[in-house]
């Protein structure tokens, strides 16, 4: 053990651990006490405040992008390092404060494939909306959110993941004139949006895993149906 943060670290277990003195514990890892006592330079402040304002300028662009307009700018650090560096978001004090979408693909009887948009607020897990057809692209997203707000529903904050439906130039257009900001979860972490991850799996067990759909006129009656009883009902 030579490095002295690692000494600093084991020097403060053994004062915690046993009830040593300072001077006692740096005796026995033979570490100076000025050295125990002396705070660090946070050599990152600078990088992390730039990488907060590059994610701010460009609320789309992920880690490997961002890294490179670090580097554009002479600020070489490992891109693994970056992961560390972001923002834990706070969570949401009332209602249509935060939402979070995802869609849920099934299929009905004859073996067409469909898409269902999920909806919930993060607030108190309701669901405003179940959206489902044969596919829904960003246009698709865009006409049901605003579909919301024309009767008062829209969150200062929607939360989803990467996929093309999400940041697409429709979905992106709408966010900015409706006043929504967009938050992107990393590629290949889906439980950064665990609650509508957590909505999804009751909604495919409780509602599509328990009917045989007919029609997609069939598919919009039942989750509809369920959509309400969760919202009202359900414990």
């Amino acid at each position: 053990m030579t490095a002295p943060a690692l000494r600093r670290q084991a020097a403060h277990q053994i004062i915690e651990a046993y009830g040593y003195s300072e001077r006692r514990a740096c005796q026995l890892i033979e570490l100076n006490r000025r050295t125990l006592r002396r705070i660090p330079p946070d050599r990152d402040e600078d990088l992390r405040k730039r990488l907060r304002e590059l994610a701010e300028e460009r609320r789309r662009f992920g880690c490997p992008r961002l890294y490179l307009l670090l580097r554009r700018e002479g600020l070489v650090v490992n891109h693994k390092r970056q992961s560390h560096l972001r923002v834990v978001q706070p969570a949401p004090t009332g209602p249509n404060e935060q939402w979070a979408m995802d869609f849920v693909s099934d299929s009905l009887d004859s073996g067409r494939r469909m898409k269902v948009l999920t909806i919930i607020d993060l607030w108190d897990r309701r669901c405003p909306r179940l959206e489902a057809d044969s596919s829904i692209p960003g246009e698709g997203v865009v006409r049901v959110l605003e579909q919301l707000r024309q009767r008062g529903e829209c969150p200062k904050h929607l939360r989803s993941d990467n996929g093309p439906e999400s940041t697409g130039r429709a979905l992106d257009q709408w966010a900015t004139s409706a006043g929504v900001r967009l938050e992107f979860i990393r590629p290949g972490r889906p439980m950064e949006n665990g609650h509508v991850e957590s909505f999804n799996g009751k909604f495919r067990e409780e509602c599509l895993n328990a009917h045989a759909f007919r029609s997609l006129a069939e598919v919009r009656d039942i989750i509809e149906a369920w959509r309400q009883d969760y919202n009202t009902a359900r414990p």
